[in-house]
């Protein structure tokens, strides 16, 4: 291995672990009560939503499709991860009958 690329691994382990402990440390600094703590709560879920909801509706039947059956899972189920994984074999399986 060079030294250019041991340098460059380090420098990557060096900000992936700052990136982290930084986060931890402001972790400690939010408020735990109040609307901020709410919203925090309720933050990755509008993220995801703002992720999913343009390839939703820019795709065809087999994106509806998938987004249906992840829907439907999630809400039998109430299970996140059921619910990903069954709109991924979804979308995949509806693009294979479809053609898509």
């Amino acid at each position: 291995m060079s030294l250019e690329a041991l340098l460059a691994i380090l420098g990557m382990a060096a900000v992936t672990y700052a990136i982290r402990a930084g986060g931890l440390l402001l972790a400690n600094r939010l408020p735990a009560t109040g609307f901020a703590a709410s919203w925090m709560k309720h933050l990755p879920g509008a993220v995801l939503a703002a992720l999913i909801a343009p390839v939703i509706l820019a795709g065809g039947a087999a994106e509806a499709i998938a987004a249906a059956a992840t829907a439907l899972i999630y809400i039998v189920s109430r299970n996140l991860f059921a619910a990903m994984a069954g709109g991924v074999l979804a979308v995949y399986f509806a693009r294979l009958v479809l053609g898509g």
